[in-house]
């Protein structure tokens, strides 16, 4: 009948389609209270019970009529013909369209990352590097699942794009890394860890400036392409871990040394073969010698460390270090392994 007037279904679906939920809700109470007091007027008692009326009401409107409960009186069959079943399944309509709306709303906001994040200690990756950055999020995830915690992984980018990985990270987009409003989306300054790759030195240098000035406590790592920035870098914020890119280094080694650049890639790889890895010397434990670690972590690991950081000097690794050197507890040290060691014994290295 309404589709003969294209007037009022145009009407009709301009006011359906701008209702608010407070709207909706004073609708479904109008239909809730009417649609009772008819049926108190029109004698079906039955149906009128808290209950009952509730149960049979959300059956009827949707109609999935069970038929358990039905009107006995011509005034009520009369009365859920006309009133109670289309003014039912049209709020019940409206009501689940809303709903599904809502829901796809929320999902396509944060595939698109519109939507503002509320974590804290997770793993902040800043940049879009196509093949090279989801090969990254992909090492972060394997890297996760090695680790007592769970650590949530955020991509924050400016790049066009929607989140290539949903469902395993979160997902912003942002204009600027700079920007406090567009960052806080992302939570910059709760963040563990940031890590920075863009393609363009310079947007690395400034979005590694800006986040060491928010969050100075975070583990930051930031790769650049050419070299010289690094030192530049480092003047200004010490505490940021920077990685050139060591394509050209490897090229010449493997020159002279055949096979280098395969023994990195296999370190470097989680997947397959050997990798590097690292842990703190926890607080408990008393200062140890580099021999006794080194004899414990191969005997009874089949692990080798190469090389150890001082607690004071976060930054600064010394590579294949003097066996009687002495670790104390926070100290950290690097160590090759088939597979990350977890719950390491550490009272054995002090009983062996």
């Amino acid at each position: 009948m309404i589709y003969k007037f294209p007037k009022l279904r145009a009407l009709i679906t301009r006011v359906f389609a701008e209702m608010r939920w407070y709207t909706i809700v004073l609708t479904l109470l109008f239909y809730g209270v009417s649609s009772w007091v008819l049926l108190s007027i029109a004698g079906e008692t039955a149906l009128t019970q808290p209950t009952d009326f509730i149960y049979w009401l959300v059956v009827t409107g949707s109609t999935v009529g069970y038929g358990d409960l039905s009107p006995v009186t011509d005034t009520g069959k009369y009365l859920v013909s006309f009133y109670i079943i289309p003014l039912g399944l049209t709020i019940f309509a409206l009501v689940l369209g809303r709903t599904a709306t809502w829901v796809s709303n929320q999902w396509q906001k944060g595939a698109r990352g519109l939507k503002s994040l509320d974590l804290e200690d997770h793993i902040l990756v800043l940049g879009w590097n196509g093949h090279r950055t989801i090969r990254l999020l992909n090492l972060l995830i394997r890297e996760r699942a090695s680790i007592e915690d769970d650590p949530t992984i955020v991509l924050c980018v400016r790049a066009d794009i929607t989140n290539p990985l949903p469902g395993q990270i979160e997902f912003v987009k942002v204009a600027t890394f700079s920007n406090d409003v567009d960052m806080d989306r992302a939570c910059v300054d709760k963040a563990r860890v940031v890590l920075m790759d863009n393609p363009e030195d310079d947007l690395t240098m400034t979005t590694a400036l800006y986040c060491s000035q928010r969050n100075p406590n975070a583990q930051m790592v930031a790769y650049f392409n050419d070299e010289s920035l690094v030192g530049l870098l480092q003047k200004h914020c010490p505490n940021v871990e920077c990685t050139p890119s060591v394509a050209v280094e490897m090229l010449a080694k493997s020159a002279f040394d055949p096979g280098s650049s395969l023994l990195h890639h296999d370190l470097l790889d989680v997947y397959d073969g050997q990798a590097q890895y690292s842990v703190s010397i926890p607080k408990e434990l008393t200062p140890i010698k580099v021999e006794r670690i080194f004899e414990h972590l191969k005997r009874h690991y089949r692990a080798t460390l190469i090389g150890v950081s001082k607690s004071d000097t976060k930054l600064n690794i010394m590579v294949n270090p003097d066996l009687d050197l002495t670790l104390y507890p926070n100290d950290k040290i690097f160590y090759i392994a088939e597979k990350r060691i977890m719950n390491i014994r550490w009272q054995e290295f002090l009983e062996a």
